[in-house]
């Protein structure tokens, strides 16, 4: 795997300038030059972020943040007894 990836990525020089060069062609199809100047935007900003649903047609709402507490058992026995007093 780790070859191909490698075999892939040394043509990376090569393929972009195929890409630029359709993007630029006033002889290919328009969605030939859309696909090239996204593939080009991918490869250099990253996708896009994709909204993701829910089965009611409502977006998600995304945890921004998230917190683990940590409670010490001495300090969770000592907060039982207060309250039982």
């Amino acid at each position: 795997m780790t070859e191909i990836r490698s075999l892939a990525r040394s043509h990376t020089r090569t393929a972009i300038r195929v890409l630029v060069g359709i993007m630029r062609s006033d002889d290919a199809t328009p969605a030939a030059r859309v696909s090239a100047a996204n593939a080009i935007l991918d490869r250099g900003w990253g996708k896009a972020a994709q909204p993701v649903e829910n089965g009611d047609d409502l977006p998600l709402e995304l945890v921004h943040r998230v917190e683990r507490v940590i409670v010490h058992p001495k300090d969770a026995s000592d907060a039982d007894v207060e309250r039982e007093a």
